[in-house]
């Protein structure tokens, strides 16, 4: 099965991909790897701002690294590298905006892992870091980054 038709099968519309908010490419491709920039988190359009343990629930977090997930596969198809050249999704970064107290980054986390595997299936499967920031740009809950092998 192609990876738009699993997208399609999963109900899955990938949103635009963002323009870059600083001095940056999106995507840089390497050999056989494609290195993704950190992305945002927008939900309907709007970015999803705040602090674990403060003003964004478990869940908001999950859902908003799930909609940094989502930006990764848009920004990979706006520098024209179909998903389906996708081999493997070999690590995410997942950096939360949280409160010194919150200890539930890699449940947060989750939302952009668990994204992978439903897309990749067992390609989705990937290495790991979740860490816990005070402060992301433009007030970001989250943000997630993504290294990912290609296809010839």
């Amino acid at each position: 099965m192609s990876i738009q038709a699993r997208l399609e099968e999963l109900g899955i519309i990938l949103p635009k991909a963002a323009a870059p908010v600083a001095s940056y490419v999106p995507v840089a491709v390497h050999r056989d790897c494609a290195y993704v920039s950190g992305q945002l988190p927008f939900i309907d359009g709007e970015l999803v701002t705040g602090r674990l343990g403060d003003d964004v629930s478990l869940e908001d977090g999950m859902a908003a690294a799930r909609a940094c997930g989502l930006m990764i596969l848009a920004q990979l198809e706006a520098a024209r590298i179909p998903l389906d050249r996708v081999e493997r999704v070999i690590k995410l970064g997942a950096f939360v905006t949280s409160t010194p107290d919150f200890a539930d980054q890699p449940k947060v986390a989750n939302g952009a892992s668990e994204l992978m595997f439903d897309v990749f299936g067992e390609a989705g499967r990937h290495a790991r870091a979740a860490v816990g920031v005070p402060a992301l740009p433009l007030g970001a809950a989250v943000e997630v980054d993504a290294v990912l092998a290609l296809r010839d």
